[in-house]
């Protein structure tokens, strides 16, 4: 049995957010936030404090989009402020569906969001490698002409097409963590970390200092959820669970794993680094640096989320 004090950390993608086969404009935004706060009702209003993380992946590069299509007519945004935004919008759209869901099932429970810097390494060699996919979906033909065009640097993501990717450093710490901790301490339920969070480093003069990259979310709420002690880290995702040989006919389930089977999983090549690497990545950061034994990491999908935090769904990760 877990100890239900102790903290749960949800790190819900960007697609749990914006519909994956739609536009995803703000309307549809709203209404997809209305299903993902149905299916985490239960879990928000248990005895265990939530914390709420999530993505922006199709979001932030569609802000970036926008800010290339209007350069011609105002001042540009840089990525760090693009991040910073969206958590403030779409921290917005989340506490306002997830009060008025706690509502309808009788609680007075009142959601807020935190805007959230991380601390990187102003030197990581990740700043001049991108890697991280943003935006949208493209075919060959599509990307190619992207790539003469903008300059955009693009991955494949098996499966789905063509992404942009731009600049992704570790995460080192979170600036806000004190404050964090006595949101926590104090019961409350909030979002943090919105898009991993927006990407800061110390310059010579001690001064924080934005720059153009961004964090990846999962590698950010695992860092988060060791440094608040959480029992459970959740990481909820467009499948199931985790497969191993994927989208191949010898594709089969992973039900349960340790951290060791996973990292070797992961170093054969078994979970691509523009989906379910990093999440892999998170998990077993988490699990081999937190200090409680008993921790766990589930990767599910919204819709499966009760009977996974039971046992019976999903993928559960384990430190042995």
């Amino acid at each position: 049995m877990k100890d239900r004090s102790k903290p749960i950390v949800v790190a819900l993608g960007g697609n749990a957010l914006s519909p994956p086969d739609e536009e995803g404009n703000i309307a549809q935004q709203f209404r997809q936030t209305r299903e993902t706060a149905r299916g985490l009702a239960d879990l928000l209003m248990g005895d265990a404090p939530v914390v709420v993380t999530h993505g922006n992946g199709p979001q932030v590069g569609n802000a970036v989009r926008r800010v290339e299509l209007s350069s011609h007519e105002v001042y540009p945004l840089d990525l760090g402020i693009c991040v910073a935004d969206l958590q403030g919008g779409m921290g917005y759209m989340i506490s306002q569906v997830f009060t008025n869901e706690l509502r309808h099932r009788g609680s007075n429970k009142v959601v807020s969001t935190l805007v959230t810097t991380v601390l990187v390494d102003a030197d990581d060699p990740a700043l001049s490698s991108p890697s991280k996919p943003i935006g949208l979906f493209y075919d060959r033909k599509r990307a190619d002409a992207c790539i003469q065009e903008y300059g955009w640097d693009m991955i494949e993501v098996p499966g789905k097409g063509y992404r942009r990717v731009v600049p992704s450093p570790q995460p080192r710490a979170i600036v806000e963590i004190d404050l964090v901790r006595a949101l926590v301490a104090a019961g409350e339920l909030f979002v943090a970390l919105g898009g991993g969070g927006v990407p800061v480093y110390y310059d010579e003069n001690g001064d924080l200092q934005g720059l153009e990259a961004v964090v990846d979310k999962d590698l950010a709420s695992g860092l988060l959820a060791r440094q608040i002690g959480a029992g459970t880290f959740i990481i909820l995702t467009d499948v199931e669970k985790v497969f191993a040989d994927f989208g191949k006919p010898s594709q089969r389930p992973l039900d349960r794993l340790d951290a060791t089977e996973a990292q070797r999983l992961l170093d054969e090549g078994q979970f691509p680094p523009g989906s379910m690497g990093p999440k892999i990545e998170a998990a077993v950061d988490f699990l081999h640096h937190t200090e409680d034994d008993s921790a766990r990491v589930i990767i599910c999908s919204i819709e499966s989320i009760t009977d996974a935090l039971a046992g019976h769904a999903g993928t559960c990760i384990t430190r042995s």
